[in-house]
C-alpha cells in the first residue's frame, strides 16, 4: 500500500507533468548526424548568466562538493569541485522526513537550468521540500583539472565525461548531503528535462535505493540504435510547420535545392552571405543549411504559447510567427529573402543583431560533441515526402570519420542500450523499474524517442497530443 508521502509524490509528479504539457543541423544524400546531436546539447556552450525579462530569479545558496574524477577505479587521479545550488528555506527537516527535490543537471551551466525550472521551486514550499540543482561534470563551473581548456584538451582528459560518471556524482552527492544533515530518511524525487530527463530515468533504474521516483520530461531514452525510426525527430519538426502553414512548409522544403544551386553560381556564396546578413563570407552552402536546420529544430523545441527567453528571446507561438513572415512577403520576393525574414524570428526577434556569426562554437570541442562521439550516438535521418528537410540517410561511417578527426575516438552506438537498456524496453522497465513518469507533448520532436505508453502501474506515460514538454519544466 502506498504511504501518504508516496501518494503526495505521485500528485506532485502528475501536477508538474500535466501543467508542463498544457503550457505550452545538410548535405543531400549523405550527412553526418553529429550536427543533429547538438540539438540535444543545446546548452553546452552557454557561459552567460541567465538574464532577460522572463527569467525568474529564485533563491539558493551556491556550494561546492569534492568529487572523484573516476568513480569506477582506484587509480590516483585528481578530484574536482562540483557546483550545486541548494535551497532549504521550506524544507520540513530530517525529523519530519522532509523530501528532497533533486534536478539532474543537464549539459550546461546549472544556474541557467535553475532559472528555467519553475514548477520545482513553486511546489517545494507546499511539500516542505529541499531543492537541489547539481551541475553536470565538465559543464559550467564543474570542470575537472581546474579549467575548461585543460579538461577539454584531448580524449584523455575528456574520457571521464560520461553519463555513468555524472550519475555517480549525483548519487554520491545525495548520499553525503543526507548523511551530513542526518536526513537519511528523507526521500529523494528526481526531476529532469531532455538529457536531464534521460539522466533522471536512468538514475532511478541504476540507483533505486537513492531516489524513490523520477519525472523524466522529454527524455529520448529510445533515440538509439534502431529502437525508433531515425527520421522520427525531423518528421515531428516538419509536422509542426506544416500544421501552421502548408505554403510555409513547402517554401522551406524548396529552399534547400535553391540554396545549393545558388552556391554553384559565380558570386553565389557572396550573394547568400549578403542576403542572410552573415558577418563573414560563407565557405559553403552546407554551413547555411546547418544554420537554418538548427533554427527550425530549436523553434520546434520551444514552440510555447507565451514569450520566452529559454534559448533565444522568442515571441509566443514562434513557428506561427515564422510562417506568417514567410507567407506575408510580397509577390516577387525571392525564396532566400522569404527564408531570411522567417528565420530572424529565432536569430534576431529583438532586432538588435546587425550580422550573424554562422559558427556558434568557434573553438570547437564542446562537451556535447564529445558525448555524441562516444556514447550518445543518436541516429537521425530525413525522408522525402514527410520531411521539409533535405533527404539523407543515417550514416554511421560519416559519424565515425568526424569523431576520429575531432577527438581520435570511435563512437560506441550500442553502449547506451547495453548500459541502460532500450531494446524490449517495456519488458525491462516492467520487470526492473518503478516510480518513473515520462512526460511528453507530441509537438516536441524529442517525444518520438521517449516512452509514450504506460508500462506498468508505476511507470506511467503522460502524453499531451498538442503539448510541448521540452525544458523548462
Amino acid at each position: 500500500m502506498a504511504t501518504p508521502f508516496h501518494a503526495a509524490v505521485l500528485l506532485i509528479l502528475l501536477f508538474i507533468s500535466a501543467t508542463t504539457s498544457s503550457a505550452y543541423k545538410a548535405q543531400h544524400h549523405v550527412r553526418s548526424s553529429i550536427k543533429a546531436h547538438r540539438f540535444l546539447g543545446k546548452f553546452s556552450q552557454s557561459h552567460n548568466k541567465p538574464s532577460g525579462p522572463n527569467i525568474q530569479q529564485y533563491e539558493y545558496e551556491t556550494r561546492y562538493f569534492e568529487q572523484q574524477l573516476d568513480h569506477f577505479s582506484f587509480a590516483k587521479l585528481p578530484s574536482f569541485r562540483q557546483r550545486y545550488l541548494i535551497n532549504t528555506k521550506h524544507w520540513a527537516g530530517p525529523s519530519r522526513s522532509g523530501p528532497i527535490f533533486f534536478y539532474c543537471g543537464n549539459e550546461g551551466d546549472i544556474e541557467w537550468f535553475a532559472a528555467n525550472t519553475g514548477f520545482v521551486w513553486e511546489l517545494a514550499p507546499q511539500f516542505g521540500a529541499m531543492v537541489i540543482f547539481p551541475e553536470h561534470r565538465y559543464y559550467g563551473e564543474s570542470m575537472p583539472y581546474g579549467s575548461r581548456d585543460i579538461a577539454y584538451k584531448n580524449a584523455s582528459t575528456l574520457s571521464y565525461l560520461t553519463s555513468e560518471q555524472a550519475l555517480a556524482d549525483f548519487a554520491i552527492l545525495i548520499t553525503e548531503l543526507k548523511r551530513n544533515l542526518s536526513a537519511q530518511a528523507s526521500p529523494v524525487v528526481l526531476f529532469g528535462g531532455s538529457y536531464g530527463g534521460m539522466l533522471a530515468a536512468w538514475m532511478r533504474l541504476k540507483y533505486p535505493h537513492i531516489a524513490i521516483g523520477a519525472l523524466a520530461s522529454s527524455a529520448p531514452i529510445l533515440q538509439f540504435e534502431d529502437i525508433v525510426p531515425p527520421e522520427t525527430f525531423y518528421d515531428i519538426v516538419s509536422n509542426g510547420f506544416k500544421r501552421e502553414s502548408k505554403s510555409c512548409f513547402n517554401t522551406i522544403k524548396e529552399s534547400w535545392n535553391a540554396i545549393a544551386s545558388k552556391g554553384q553560381e559565380n558570386n553565389g556564396l557572396h550573394e547568400l552571405t549578403k542576403t542572410f546578413h552573415f558577418c563573414r563570407k560563407l565557405e559553403s552552402t552546407n554551413d547555411l543549411s546547418d544554420w537554418l536546420e538548427s533554427a527550425y529544430s530549436y523553434l520546434a523545441m520551444t514552440n510555447y504559447p507565451y514569450p520566452t527567453d529559454f534559448l533565444m528571446p522568442l515571441p509566443a507561438n514562434p513557428i506561427k510567427e515564422l510562417c506568417r513572415r514567410i507567407d506575408s512577403c510580397p509577390d516577387g520576393t525571392s525564396i532566400f529573402q522569404r527564408i531570411f525574414e522567417g528565420v530572424t524570428v529565432y536569430y534576431n526577434y529583438t532586432g538588435t543583431v546587425d550580422c550573424f556569426n554562422i559558427d556558434d562554437d568557434p573553438h570547437g570541442m564542446s562537451g556535447w560533441d564529445w558525448q555524441a562521439c562516444t556514447e550518445m550516438v543518436m541516429p537521425f535521418a530525413s525522408k522525402n515526402g514527410t520531411s521539409m528537410f533535405p533527404v539523407y540517410e543515417y550514416n554511421y561511417t560519416a559519424d565515425e570519420e568526424y569523431c576520429l578527426q575531432a577527438f581520435n575516438v570511435k563512437p560506441r552506438p550500442m553502449w547506451i542500450s547495453t548500459e541502460f537498456g532500450g531494446h524490449d524496453f517495456k519488458n525491462a522497465l516492467r520487470t526492473f523499474g518503478s516510480n518513473i513518469i515520462f512526460s511528453n507533448g507530441l509537438l516536441d520532436p524529442w517525444s518520438g524517442g521517449s516512452v509514450l505508453e504506460d508500462v506498468s502501474e508505476t511507470i506511467v506515460a503522460l502524453v499531451t497530443e498538442k503539448g510541448k514538454t521540452s525544458c523548462p519544466l
